[in-house]
């Protein structure tokens, strides 16, 4: 190990053993988390509303306080965007996070807390080295810098003092202190930059010739700047631009379908990959093991969570506690959080690798699946599918989405896929049938959809010319940051407004 990898892993002795203590005993850590979250519900307006004591159980949180979408803390937030103190956070509230979630057209304004960016967001940022430096002692990663590509909005002046809203990057970049700089690019003024295609440009001129070590952000967004360097460069490798470049720190969505491309344009045997869980509403959860793809439940980072089993997902009264989980059931993460977030539906679908410790993977959103014939496709299902049809056809995919065609006129329905490939298939029939056998694998309600075509027939997929999905996000003004391209849909909106570009 060297010194300084020595010492940066001494620094963060404290966090480590932190880390550990959430394997061991993640009740107690929850518990603990739950006790200073009802002390300060008990002292805001929601609260109060709610008749919350800061003695309450848990019993007493399900009675008193309902399970809730953004739609339902609306008119809450707006209070806190104008001013209003001690509505759902019993601390001055300066920071809200824009979020739409996919690419909806309206924006939710998620609050974020000091404590939320000091104890959730940037604790997130400093176990990821803490633990890198644990499993990599012999790394050179500290002896760079770090790449992060953030948003594309700019910070918003809201309507009352210095309350101010931007994408979560762009929040936590005007919050972090001053000497990350040293170690971190790009610039804060091209980090902020609106417009990104001026700002991947401001970053092939500022970085190219820097020593940089780590890349972190949406592996989508990433994979683009990244083509755009090799453009400005001329080069085929980043490794030849970053020969020490050893990490990346992916979120936001799925690396599946990037990892072949990753692997085609960094070809270091150093590098290394590791999956971090990290929304608008908080950081909950990291890769601590590179030989597994399931995340460790970060569960002292002010975070109390439940779940509500996807089959019963209409009757919320079915949330459980984390104590009550089982493995392989896919679950609606349920939040209370130091952001002032209560019982808050994030929208995310998990299922649990491992209950000693507890480790997630993943596996959709509780908006984004396809069932319009029964069949429940979830994203994790549609991801390895995916994976499994480029492997067999020897293919790469960019990126893709999916909805139904639906029945008419006594005809079956179907499955409609919309896929850029970065490498197309030599034989697009067997991507197909890849694609539809790995599905039957995967799921036995498709299966059974599927059998001698009962209800759906075979899938058909529409390639699009390369660069598709990238101008439709333009058109919606979602280019950058944590903006998804949406898998699955019951609705044929996405599809059509592809297929006509």
């Amino acid at each position: 190990m060297s010194i300084l990898n020595n010492i940066i892993e001494l620094g963060f002795t404290y966090r480590l053993r932190a880390i550990e203590n959430i394997r061991k005993n993640p009740i107690e850590t929850q518990n603990k988390v739950f006790k200073k979250l009802m002390n300060s519900l008990s002292l805001t307006v929601y609260g109060n509303e709610r008749n919350v004591k800061n003695n309450f159980t848990y019993s007493d949180f399900r009675k008193h306080i309902p399970i809730v979408t953004y739609e339902d803390i609306e008119p809450y937030i707006k209070k806190m965007r104008m001013g209003e103190s001690n509505i759902l956070w019993d601390k001055p509230v300066n920071w809200f996070a824009k979020s739409s979630g996919t690419t909806n057209n309206k924006s939710k304004y998620i609050p974020v807390t000091n404590q939320g960016l000091q104890k959730c967001h940037f604790m997130g940022g400093r176990d990821l080295i803490a633990l890198t430096a644990s499993l990599y002692p012999e790394t050179n990663l500290f002896k760079g810098k770090a790449l992060t590509l953030g948003g594309s909005h700019n910070i918003e002046q809201l309507s009352h003092g210095d309350i101010r809203c931007g994408d979560l990057s762009a929040v936590m970049i005007n919050n972090t202190p001053s000497f990350y700089s040293l170690i971190r690019l790009p610039k804060k003024e091209t980090a902020l930059i609106s417009d990104f295609n001026l700002k991947i440009e401001s970053i092939c001129e500022q970085c190219i010739d820097q020593n940089i070590t780590t890349i972190a952000g949406v592996p989508s967004w990433n994979l683009v700047m990244l083509n755009k360097i090799l453009e400005y460069t001329g080069k085929k490798d980043i490794s030849e631009i970053w020969p020490n470049l050893e990490m990346f720190y992916h979120g936001g969505v799925a690396f599946t379908p990037y990892r072949e491309e990753y692997k085609r344009i960094i070809t270091s045997p150093n590098m290394k990959y590791t999956e971090t869980y990290n929304a608008s509403e908080g950081f909950f959860a990291i890769q601590d093991d590179p030989k597994d793809k399931s995340m460790l439940l970060m569960l002292d980072y002010g975070v109390f969570y439940e779940f509500i089993p996807v089959d019963t997902l209409e009757n919320y009264d079915s949330a459980i506690p984390l104590e009550e989980v089982k493995k392989d059931v896919n679950y609606a993460m349920v939040i209370s959080t130091i952001n002032g977030l209560w019982r808050y539906l994030i929208g995310d679908t998990v299922k649990f690798t491992s209950t000693d410790p507890y480790k997630i993977i993943i596996t959709g959103r509780t908006k984004l699946f396809m069932n319009a014939f029964g069949e429940e496709i979830i994203i994790d299902n549609a991801e390895n599918a995916i994976d499994k049809a480029c492997e067999v056809s020897n293919s790469s995919v960019f990126e893709y989405t999916s909805a139904p065609i639906f029945m008419h006129d006594k005809v079956k329905g179907r499955h409609q896929w919309v896929v850029e490939f970065r490498k197309e298939p030599e034989d697009i029939n067997l991507f197909i049938d890849t694609l539809d056998d790995t599905l039957k694998k995967l799921n036995s309600d498709y299966e059974a959809k599927r059998t001698d075509d009962t209800t759906l027939l075979r899938p058909q997929v529409n390639v699009v010319p390369e660069g598709t999905f990238m101008k439709w996000l333009e058109s919606k003004g979602k280019t950058g940051g944590q903006n998804k391209i949406p898998r699955l849909s019951n609705s044929r909106d996405y599809v059509e407004e592809l297929l006509k570009l």
